[in-house]
C-alpha cells in the first residue's frame, strides 16, 4: 500500500481549538425510511438484549450449567450485550431524529467499546473451541484442564487483549498534534472516520 500522496501536507497541520462535534447523517438517500429502520433496528436490539440477559441468568441460576462450556456461552453474551449497547441507542437515536450530533470524546470512547468487545469476543470464541477440542479429543483430562479458574483467565485475557489492542489507535487521536509523523505509522483504518476529521 503506498502512502497518501497528501500526506506531508497533513503532517504540518496544527490543531489550536478543540474539535466540533461530529454530525452523524443516518443512511443517506434512505431518510424517509429512517422511522422504519429504527422500528427494526430497536426490535432486533430487544431481541438481543433479552436473548442474552435470559442467557445470564439462565447461566447464573441453575448449578447444573456452571460447567466451562456454559461460563464461556455467558462471556460470550455479556461481550454481545456491550457490543450491542455500545453502538444501537446512539444509531437509534440518529434515525428517529433525537440526536445527530456526537462529540469526539463520544466517538472515541464508542470506537474504543466496540473494538474492545469485537475482541474480546474473538478471544473468548476461541476459548471456546479449546474447551471443545479438549471435551473431545480429552475427555478423561476435560475436568482437570478446563475449571472455573480458566475460564475467570480467558475471560481477563480476552478483555486485556481487547484494550492493548484498541488503546494505541484511540491514544494516538486524542494526542494534541494528532496528525504528526509520529502517528503516521499507525494502524488507524479501523479509526478512519474520527482519523479523517482530524486531519482535514
Amino acid at each position: 500500500m503506498e502512502p497518501d500522496p497528501a500526506w506531508p501536507a497533513l503532517n504540518q497541520t496544527v490543531l489550536t481549538s478543540g474539535l466540533g462535534p461530529f454530525v452523524l447523517l443516518g443512511v443517506p438517500g434512505l431518510e424517509p425510511l429512517h422511522a422504519w429502520l429504527a422500528g427494526l433496528v430497536c426490535l432486533l436490539y430487544m431481541a438481543a438484549l433479552a436473548g442474552n440477559a435470559l442467557l445470564l441468568g439462565l447461566v447464573a441460576a441453575d448449578k447444573t450449567l456452571r460447567a466451562p462450556m456454559y461460563q464461556l456461552l455467558g462471556l460470550l453474551a455479556a461481550a454481545d450485550l456491550v457490543l450491542a449497547t455500545s453502538m444501537v441507542p446512539k444509531a437509534l437515536a440518529v434515525l428517529w431524529g433525537l440526536s445527530a450530533e456526537t462529540s469526539f470524546t463520544a466517538c472515541l470512547a464508542q470506537l474504543f467499546v466496540t473494538h474492545v468487545a469485537f475482541i474480546a469476543e474473538s478471544s473468548v470464541l476461541l476459548g471456546t473451541a479449546v474447551d471443545r477440542y479438549v471435551a473431545i479429543c480429552q475427555p478423561l483430562c476435560y475436568g482437570a484442564l478446563l475449571t472455573q479458574r480458566v475460564v475467570g483467565i480467558v475471560a481477563v485475557a480476552a478483555m486485556t487483549r481487547g484494550a492493548c489492542v484498541t488503546a494505541p489507535p484511540v491514544v494516538a487521536l486524542w494526542s494534541p498534534q494528532p496528525c504528526s509523523h509520529h502517528v503516521d505509522r499507525l494502524h488507524t483504518e479501523h479509526f478512519s472516520p474520527c482519523w479523517g476529521q482530524l486531519c482535514l
